[in-house]
Order: C-alpha cells, then sequence, then structure tokens
C-alpha cells in the first residue's frame, strides 16, 4: 500500500497565496465589475448576515470591554474611598480621645479649685485589680515624680484614697471602698464624727459604711456631706468623702450608723490628683 504523504505549507506561503487571490479577485472585480455582478449578489447574500454577526459580536465584545474598563475604574474608586472613610474614623477616634482627655482635664481643673490649699500633680491609672471596682490600683507617677506613701489622691468631687507603695515612676493606691479602708469622717453640718469604712460586698448598691456616730440625739439626713476630719491620722481635713444615706440609731442604742454615698466613680478613673501634701502626725 501507498503511503499518502501529508502536505504540509509554511505559514507564511499560505498568507502569500491568500493575498494573491485575494488581489486577484479586486483585478477581476475592477475589470469585469457587471459580468461578475450575480456573484457579488451571491457572495453578498452569504456574506451579509456574516458581517452583521461579526458586528454584533464586535459590540457586544466592545461593550464587554468598555464594562470590564468601567468596573476596574469603580473598584479603585472604590478603593479610594474605602481609605478616605478609615483615615476618617482613625481621625475621629483621635479627636473623640481628645474630646475626652479634654474633659478629664477640665474635671481636674475643677477639683484642684476645690482644694486651693494643697499641692498636687497629676496622674493617670495605669492598672487595676481583677474586678470591675478600682479599691486597688496604680498611677504613672512615683518617687521620681516625688511622690511618697500616704499621699492623698483625690478624683471626681473628692477623696479617692491614700497612696500604699511607691515605685521609682509609678504607686500603688488604695481607695476608700477597699474592705481594709478606714478613714476618720466628719459631718459638714453636724460637726459630728464617723469613722466611714469600705465593703466591697455593698459597693455594687453604691454604697460604703459610716457608723460610729456617738451622738444619738443627732438627725442625720440623707445627703448630708461627710468629709475627712482633722483627728484623721493620715487623711487630710476637709476632704469630701460621700453623702449620708439612711443613717439610724444602731439596736445596742450607743451610737448610730448607716450608709455613705462615695463622691467618686469608683467604676471610671482616668485620672487623679495626688496630694503632694503628707498630714502631719498628731502629737
Amino acid at each position: 500500500m501507498r503511503r499518502r504523504r501529508n502536505i504540509s505549507l509554511h505559514p507564511k506561503y499560505i498568507f502569500g497565496i491568500l493575498t494573491a487571490v485575494c488581489v486577484a479577485i479586486m483585478i477581476l472585480s475592477f475589470l469585469y465589475g457587471d459580468k461578475l455582478s450575480p456573484v457579488k449578489t451571491a457572495f453578498g447574500s452569504v456574506l451579509t448576515p456574516m458581517q452583521k454577526g461579526i458586528n454584533t459580536v464586535g459590540r457586544t465584545i466592545s461593550d464587554k470591554m468598555d464594562n470590564f474598563q468601567e468596573l476596574k475604574g469603580l473598584k479603585s474608586t472604590n478603593k479610594k474611598l474605602e481609605n478616605e472613610v478609615e483615615t476618617l474614623k482613625f481621625q475621629n477616634k483621635a479627636l473623640q480621645q481628645d474630646k475626652s482627655e479634654l474633659s478629664e482635664l477640665r474635671k481636674l481643673f475643677k477639683l484642684d479649685s476645690l482644694y486651693p490649699d494643697y499641692p498636687k500633680v497629676g496622674a493617670r491609672v495605669i492598672g487595676k485589680n481583677t474586678n470591675n471596682w478600682y479599691n486597688t490600683f496604680t498611677i504613672d507617677k512615683g518617687k521620681d515624680d516625688g511622690l511618697k506613701v500616704d499621699m492623698n489622691v483625690i478624683a471626681g468631687d473628692g477623696l479617692v484614697g491614700i497612696i500604699t507603695e511607691v515605685g521609682h515612676n509609678y504607686s500603688t493606691v488604695r481607695s476608700i471602698i477597699d474592705d481594709s479602708s478606714s478613714v476618720t469622717g466628719v459631718f459638714s453640718k453636724t460637726k459630728d464624727d464617723c469613722m466611714v469604712d469600705g465593703d466591697l460586698t455593698l459597693v455594687d448598691d453604691g454604697y460604703i459604711r459610716v457608723g460610729y456616730i456617738r451622738n444619738k440625739q443627732v438627725q442625720i439626713k440623707d445627703g448630708y456631706e461627710v468629709v475627712t476630719s482633722t483627728k484623721s491620722t493620715k487623711f487630710l481635713p476637709g476632704l469630701l468623702i460621700g453623702y449620708a444615706s439612711n443613717v439610724k440609731l444602731d439596736s445596742n442604742n450607743l451610737q448610730q450608723s448607716g450608709y455613705l454615698t462615695p463622691s467618686v466613680d469608683f467604676k471610671h478613673l482616668d485620672t487623679v490628683l495626688v496630694i503632694t501634701k503628707l498630714k502631719e502626725k498628731l502629737k
């Protein structure tokens, strides 16, 4: 059997042949236009639908490309807008933080004006114990800033507590709501002495204890102010501790006791003032 020979032409030869054919057709069409009219008509009837189809496909592809370019532009614009939104969020967060810090500074300035006779230094709370309350916490000032153990700490409208430990750049504060805290106080209106004791079992209800009111006849009304007494061994006098609530005669009929609403929000402490003057030891 004879083997069939595979005839293969180089693409450039095919291109040359097709070009020659096209040129020949053009020449024949020019010279014999009238005679080739039926052929033109036949080709036209075949090529016109093809041309329409090609045009339709071309327009579709062109529209798709335009849509693709438009989508690409929208994605780029959207990315820019997302970046701008993130920038605005960051700026807004910074402004809110500045506003919060300004509010804290205003509160400290107001507090400072309430006790003008005492020298003070501002400090920021940098840590606290694991519960929800600031019964013990750490501030960012210490020995390097002139702070010492037993210096009084204030915030809000009055007394927060006392420094119990001092490092070079930090200090530990025990607040008046802590179970181990005890402050000698006095009712501003009646001048009766009392003892204010911290109690974490009451602080969720917004109270600490006040007792040892020796004057059985005095009527202590709700809202009466209690401030630190001159008789206190560690606390400077005149610092607002809180407001009396439900003070009554004890069952032993020897003294009165009740509750105190602290003048400080011990669930939210960010900044405090430390009074840099120590209470003089009583002789």
